[in-house]
């Protein structure tokens, strides 16, 4: 049975089932800092469980996108040495949001494997939570397993839990015997064995609990059902392999890996860990790459760059120097892209930043094997066998050296490692990316979760009005409700319904003005701390608000007006820079405020005038066409089938906001925005640069802010103009440049002639040492490269002879050593000026014909410039 139908047949038992069919999330999680990424379906629940969200559908089946490599679930050390563990891998699963709980889960499991599936019942184990008495009986009395093959584990195999927080409950897992020959031989082989022989194929997790920070465990507003199914995993099973990576999932892919680097497939185990490691991981960045993340040194960038160089330095061992992954991605797509359409549209753009960080990669693995030769150098003078463990681990994370690499060097220079030292310093680094991630509101906000449950989601108002009548429903004071507020105190305050704009989707959140009857509360900002929960961040500027009292909640318009003015600026922005650059183009992260906005994007090199021309160019136009904005609400699959763009990194309910400028652009999006594409005014790009490899970012203005902005350009201009006393700075300026380039020319050849001041020609300062002509001089304010040429000039004038120079320049002294080519079989600058640096605390060095060096010590300058003398004499005897 091919995968695909594996995939399909999951999902149309389920729908047959009154399952709602769901697409999947992204890899990446929104607005969930717990995790790196999603790594399992129930991720895109999470809020549904937590009763914080409600969906119109209490069943829900999908085939998730998951990824494992980095924080808590990390499997990238084991990929390609095992069977099964992959970074990247698809989650079947079927959910319940308090519609059925462990009896359905049990029954439906049942029928799909043996039924549908055509497992043999005789093979198939179950386990259970030791606790768990109800799911025993529940699998005694609706499937066909006998009491023998139900067994109780502990909470290790049987607890299920997201991460530190969140979610959790007991689960029951299905497994398989795979035989005997895949046992581990031991007596004691049983279900619940580290070995293949009890292979787990789905595990049924009976939601009960949330989990907070403190380790306290809360029930769930309604019990639910989570579970999970690897699609690589069942494929092995129902097409008889023991190996997930000799399903159909991978063939194609390893096909093309074996083409790409003329090795053959199971013949040898070393070459088919290589194979295996860059099979698991060309799928990982081929998907996180189609999502708009980015190669970096920090966060998710960074395990998008650890996998692709880990990918890169398993093509190394097969014996490729170039890059080859960027060759594989086509084999990903063909394998994937009818599932994901995402993959396929970004095909051309993963397969660029891939050729790019596999050619950074091979460069940085030359300064990483440069660094290691200094290093092994460094500890065989210090007559030291063992090699530090702090600095090995440095060049793994900074160089990503593999540890096998410099292990291999090391032993070649008959050397050890401290691995001590090593995992010591691996360990504090993952426990700092996964102390990174750790949410600081999100763990705490039981508050909140309490106000949401009360009183649902706030009612925005704020997309008809600025100002409205609202009703206090609850103040929150250093993390606890209170009943009242009075004059001087801050806290949040939520109120229902609200004109104020929570911040969100780049967005930031309003301000403005809260009165009653008795108070004046100051908003000085508008977050949105759970879900769709709006909280007003307030001081009581006079009098006393309380919990019921019914408020008129006033929006600050002139900053909401400018908010809006870069919100839809931004959305064309967006536009124009795929038309300008290319569809590559994506959104990588962006701010709107009332100041300016801010977009950074995917691209590949720095924009020139001509491109920043076009964008600005191609923006005002609509601008000044007056375009229509048009909000609506649809179905998220009627707005992206109507076109519209969506971010991978947003979360996006069943029906979404769709923000259509005419003839223009089209996007989902929950901001504000104009109601015309005139009431921008004008648009002014101010800066555009690199904030990573392969981002860039634009920050631009609008309306007012670009006006003011352009005024001050011009009065600069006209005071220039005045200053220059011509109607054309520019050509003036250039003249101008010219002027001081040659003057500055002039200058040099003054400072470095051989003539002195009043045309006294300084080598009649020479002296006789032996028979060698010998000349010292010092004439500070030199830089290195005038001084250079000044040495240069006298050594020519000198015909042969040992020229010194020294300058003083910025409380450093610099000195030139050369020796004419008459002389080079009697001396070495490079010899003379390690002498004459020595003896003042300096450093220096060079060839035979000319050194150079330096020192702090300007002191002791006169001093080691007469050594030189001393240093021939020494030398000609």
């Amino acid at each position: 049975m091919r995968s695909a139908d594996i995939r399909e047949q999951f999902l149309e038992f389920f729908r047959s089932k009154e399952h709602h069919k769901v697409k999947s999330s992204s890899l990446i999680p929104h607005d969930d800092p717990t995790l790196l990424f999603t790594n399992a379906g129930m991720v895109q629940f999470k809020s549904v469980f937590t009763g914080e969200e409600s969906r119109q559908y209490g069943r829900a089946v999908s085939s998730q996108k998951c990824m494992r490599a980095g924080g808590k679930h990390n499997d990238i050390e084991n990929v390609g040495h095992t069977a099964r563990h992959h970074t990247f891998f698809e989650m079947l699963g079927n959910f319940s949001f308090g519609d059925y709980f462990k009896k359905e889960a049990i029954i439906f499991a049942w029928e799909l494997l043996t039924d549908v599936y055509k497992l043999p019942k005789d093979r198939l184990w179950v386990s259970v939570y030791e606790k768990d008495d109800e799911a025993l009986e529940l699998w005694q009395d609706n499937s066909d397993v006998p009491n023998e093959r139900i067994i109780r584990l502990g909470e290790k195999d049987n607890f299920w839990q997201m991460g530190d927080t969140g979610p959790c409950g007991p689960c029951s897992e299905i497994l398989i015997d795979q035989g005997e020959e895949v046992s581990c031989g031991e007596d004691s082989c049983a279900p619940g064995c580290d070995c293949d022989r009890y292979l787990e194929i789905w595990n049924l997790v009976f939601m009960q609990y949330n989990r907070d920070s403190s380790g306290k465990m809360t029930t769930l507003p309604k019990p639910s059902i989570d579970t999970g199914m690897g699609l690589e995993r069942i494929s092995a099973v129902l097409q008889g392999k023991l190996n997930n990576y000799d399903t159909d999932l991978f063939s194609d892919i390893i096909g093309s890996i074996t083409a790409n680097t003329g090795t053959t497939y199971n013949r040898d185990e070393m070459t088919d860990i290589s194979i295996r490691v860059i099979a698991d991981h060309i799928r990982a960045s081929t998907f996180l790459l189609s999502e708009g993340l980015i190669p970096s040194n920090e966060g998710r960038g960074y395990v998008l760059r650890r996998v692709i160089r880990r990918a890169s330095r398993h093509a190394r061992l097969l014996g490729l120097e170039e890059p080859v992954l960027h060759k594989i991605v086509g084999s990903v797509v063909d394998t994937m892209g009818h599932m994901y359409p995402e993959i396929v549209d970004e095909k051309d753009r993963t397969e660029k930043i891939l050729r790019i960080e596999e050619e950074r990669f091979i460069k940085t693995l030359q300064q990483g094997l440069n660094k290691l030769d200094s290093l092994i150098a460094e500890t065989k003078k210090r007559n030291s066998d063992t090699l530090s463990g702090e600095e090995i681990f440095r060049l793994y994370d900074t160089y990503g050296f593999p540890l096998d690499l410099s292990r291999d060097a090391a032993t070649d220079s008959g050397l050890k490692i401290d691995e001590a030292a090593f995992d010591k310093a691996m360990g504090m680094q993952k426990e700092k990316a996964r102390a990174s991630w750790v949410a600081e509101e999100a763990v705490s906000s039981g508050v909140y979760r309490d106000i949401l449950e009360r009183h649902g989601k706030t009612s925005f108002s704020g997309y008809e009005t600025m100002e409205g009548k609202a009703e206090v429903l609850s103040i929150v004071k250093e993390g606890k409700e209170v009943d009242e507020l009075n004059a001087g105190e801050e806290a949040e305050l939520f109120i229902d319904p609200t004109p104020f704009y929570g911040e969100s989707g780049g967005q930031v959140g309003d301000t403005g003005k809260i009165l009653g009857d008795n108070v004046s509360i100051k908003v000085k900002d508008t977050k949105k701390p759970v879900g769709d929960l709006i909280s007003h961040v307030v001081k009581v500027k006079d009098g006393t608000v309380k919990k019921g009292d019914t408020v008129m909640a006033s929006v600050d318009e002139e900053k909401r007006r400018s908010i809006m003015r870069n919100h839809t600026a931004t959305h064309l922005l967006h536009t124009s820079l795929r038309t300008v650059l290319g569809e590559h183009v994506k959104q990588s992260g962006s701010l709107v405020s009332d100041e300016k906005l801010r977009f950074d994007f995917t691209h590949f090199h720095g924009l020139d005038g001509e491109e920043i021309e076009d964008i600005e160019n191609m923006i005002n136009n609509a601008v000044l066409d007056n375009r229509t904005v048009i909000t609506e609400l649809k179905t998220i699959d009627e707005a992206i089938a109507d076109g519209a763009m969506a971010l991978f990194d947003e979360k996006y309910g069943e029906k979404v906001r769709v923000v259509s400028v005419e003839n223009f652009s089209k996007e989902l999006c929950g901001g504000t925005h104009c109601r015309s594409t005139g009431e921008i005014g004008p648009f002014v790009i101010t800066s555009e640069g690199s904030v990573a490899s392969g981002i860039r970012r634009i920050e631009a203005i609008t309306g007012k802010a670009a006006i003011d902005h352009l005024r001050t350009r011009n009065g600069e201009l006209k005071g220039i103009k005045e200053m220059l006393r011509t109607e054309r700075p520019a050509e003036k300026i250039e003249h101008l440049m010219d002027d001081i380039k040659a003057l500055r020319k002039e200058i040099e050849t003054l400072r470095t002639s051989v003539s002195g001041s009043g045309g006294k020609d300084i080598t009649e300062g020479v002296k006789e040492v032996n028979g060698t002509r010998v000349l010292t001089l010092r004439q500070d304010g030199l830089s290195t490269n005038e001084l250079r040429t000044l040495s240069d000039n006298i050594r020519s004038k000198l015909g042969s002879g040992i020229v010194l120079v020294a300058s003083v320049k910025d409380d450093n002294a610099s000195f030139i050593c050369s020796v004419t080519k008459d002389l080079l079989d009697r001396f070495h600058a490079g010899n003379i000026l390690k002498e004459i640096v020595s003896s003042c605390g300096g450093r220096g060095g060079g060839k035979p014909h000319m050194a150079q060096g330096g020192t702090k010590e300007t002191d002791k300058l006169d001093k080691a410039l007469n050594i030189v003398y001393d240093i021939i004499k020494g030398t000609d005897n």
